[in-house]
């Protein structure tokens, strides 16, 4: 299959880089890291094994890699403005779009351009990081999970997600996105927003008890908010402590949002946490904490 990766952060360069191993024919639209992986290739550092690609197929304009058969989207949502000039030389009758973006507004976002009956959606549980120019750190999880945005053709997500295993990622597929969306916000808002606050890294966090409470109370509240979103099944309230127990694990981990602010670039606060609170509030649901977290962290940003 040949793939275009159209946001080559730490997880497109991830997850293209084991498609790419795995036998598939990914190309990368870079920035940044253009003239390093050129010369040098790509280098995954990962809990699995380290790897290196020698040769990657690069480039700095769509226009240049062609049409493709699938479009993994990985960009921040700041930069959601740019699907159109991005994503619409990739495309041919069949080209399938798959987002794997953080929070919420995104599917809607690419269907309104290209068509509902294209869109594919992805969780990504995934914990990496940018390295040096051309490399990137796996430090934990990969886990995908993956749904269409309107019902078209299962057939054609089990596909995918067959290809993404063949290419060692734990992927699955899902018949209801929207909960899989807000199962992994409920990790994110509470996760991405104090750590980018306070500055401080997962695991200093969940050290502090009155923090932890904190971080189970917005649990809470964003699993309310989910199960009023008509979901095929309710997130038990129980999974706040499954997600409490999951980051125990994970040992001293910055996540990106806290990446964002010290390095100086803008949050994702629209997907994250301003678009949520607008669903929960469509459904009469108010979000206290995450407003107040959320206004907090708008108010850091301006001022950086």
């Amino acid at each position: 299959m040949k793939i275009a990766i159209v946001g080559s952060g730490a997880l497109g360069l991830y997850y293209g880089a084991l498609l790419q191993r795995g036998g598939e024919d990914v190309h990368f639209l870079l920035r940044s890291d253009y003239d390093a992986i050129s010369r040098d290739g790509l280098r995954v550092f990962s809990l699995n094994g380290d790897f290196h690609l020698a040769q990657i197929k690069a480039y700095r304009e769509s226009a240049d890699i062609g049409t493709v058969d699938l479009v993994l989207v990985g960009l921040k949502t700041g930069a959601n403005s740019m699907f159109s000039p991005l994503i619409s030389p990739l495309l041919h009758d069949q080209t399938q779009i798959l987002t794997l973006q953080n929070g919420l507004g995104n599917e809607e976002a690419l269907a309104e351009l290209f068509g509902a009956e294209r869109i594919l959606g992805g969780v990504a549980f995934l914990c990496s990081n940018r390295g040096r120019p051309g490399s990137v750190h796996h430090l934990g999880a990969g886990r995908v999970v993956m749904g269409e945005h309107v019902r078209v053709n299962d057939e054609r997500v089990q596909t995918l997600a067959a290809l993404f295993r063949h290419c060692t990622v734990d992927c699955r597929s899902t018949d209801d996105l929207t909960k899989s969306r807000w199962e992994k916000l409920v990790w994110n808002i509470p996760f991405n927003g104090l750590s980018a606050l306070l500055l401080q890294s997962v695991d200093r966090l969940l050290a502090v008890p009155a923090t932890r409470t904190l971080l189970a109370d917005i649990m809470g509240e964003v699993i309310e908010a989910a199960n009023g979103q008509n979901l095929r099944s309710p997130i038990p309230a129980e999974y706040a402590e499954t997600m409490l127990t999951f980051t125990d694990n994970m040992g001293v981990y910055k996540p990106s949002m806290q990446i964002d602010r010290e390095e100086a670039r803008e949050m994702e606060l629209g997907a994250i946490f301003r678009t949520p609170l607008e669903f929960g509030q469509r459904q009469g649901i108010a979000m206290a904490r995450v407003e107040m977290l959320a206004t907090l962290l708008e108010q850091a940003e301006q001022r950086q």
